[in-house]
């Protein structure tokens, strides 16, 4: 099959890109030139553009949906007219399927815009005659995941942190390499269509339990103090002072954090099954 991907070269994009190639015609899209690959066309342009979608999705039968446009001011908008953009051309070029990879935690009542923002993506793509497949993920564990980044980087940097109340806020993360291989699985395949499927980890674990596990992994012992008088504000601007990632991202994603992230359920490991692979094993391939 012919197979677009936007969001290509994300973290996300890159790692899917290689589970693919072997089986199908691959168009990747990114926003800025880029080098040839084996068996992978490169095609410049944006979500944003009508015209570019256009471009990209020609003659595709599945197209995956891989943007966000966080850190931008106005990533709400962004992300709202790059997924009614799709879901229109889609359904124009007879597209058989759309692949989203969405959030946990995004039907929480009180919804962080970011979350709210991966909620309404999903519905604006959904609004099209072309069925969606949706998988929801909470933190995925791989290099280059801001969020996963940003708990690395705090343990290797303080050897004491007063951390807020969202440290103790379960979630279920996922390695990259299992989102990946649910990515793939659910490609063309027939019992996926219009369906939304979480994909939870093999753990259930608190933030501040991850910061543990990780602090463990690097030989570190960090003194965790949790308080409750940071405000999102004010943690997104800690995290741009001791972290990678900069306030513009840290704010959206810090704010989600309250919410908890568990799989409510689990047909897509009936559907796609394999091993899951375990917290520690995929934050040490990360590390790698």
């Amino acid at each position: 099959m012919r197979v677009t991907v936007f969001g290509a070269t994300g973290v996300v994009g890159s790692a899917l890109l290689p589970l693919l190639v072997a089986d199908h015609e691959l168009v990747a899209v990114s926003r800025a030139a880029h080098a040839t690959a084996p068996g992978v066309r490169w095609v410049e342009g944006d979500a944003s553009s009508a015209d570019d979608v256009a471009r990209a999705i020609e003659g595709a039968e599945v197209v995956y949906y891989l943007v966000h446009s966080l850190g931008r001011r106005d990533f709400e908008q962004q992300d709202r007219q790059a997924a009614e953009n799709v879901a229109a051309g889609c359904e124009y070029a007879h597209v058989k399927q759309i692949v989203y990879l969405g959030g946990l935690g995004d039907d929480d009542a009180t919804a962080s815009p970011h979350l709210r923002s991966r909620r309404e993506t999903g519905e604006r793509l959904s609004a099209g005659a072309v069925p969606v497949t949706t998988l929801r993920a909470a933190m995925i564990v791989g290099r280059g995941s801001a969020a996963f980044e940003t708990i690395v980087a705090l343990v290797d940097r303080l050897p004491a942190m007063i951390t807020p109340s969202w440290v103790s806020t379960p979630t279920q993360p996922i390695a990259l390499a299992d989102v990946t291989r649910y990515l793939t699985g659910v490609c063309g395949n027939q019992a996926a269509l219009g369906e939304s499927f979480d994909a939870g980890g093999p753990e259930v674990m608190t933030y501040r339990q991850m910061m543990e596990r990780i602090a463990t992994l690097r030989g570190r012992h960090p003194r965790i103090v949790e308080v409750p008088v940071l405000t999102p504000r004010l943690s997104s601007l800690w995290l741009h002072l001791v972290t990678p990632v900069g306030a513009s991202v840290a704010r959206p994603l810090i704010e989600g954090l309250k919410s908890p992230t568990i799989a409510r359920e689990e047909r897509l490991r009936t559907l796609v099954p394999f091993d899951l692979t375990s917290f520690d094993d995929a934050a040490r391939s990360a590390f790698a």
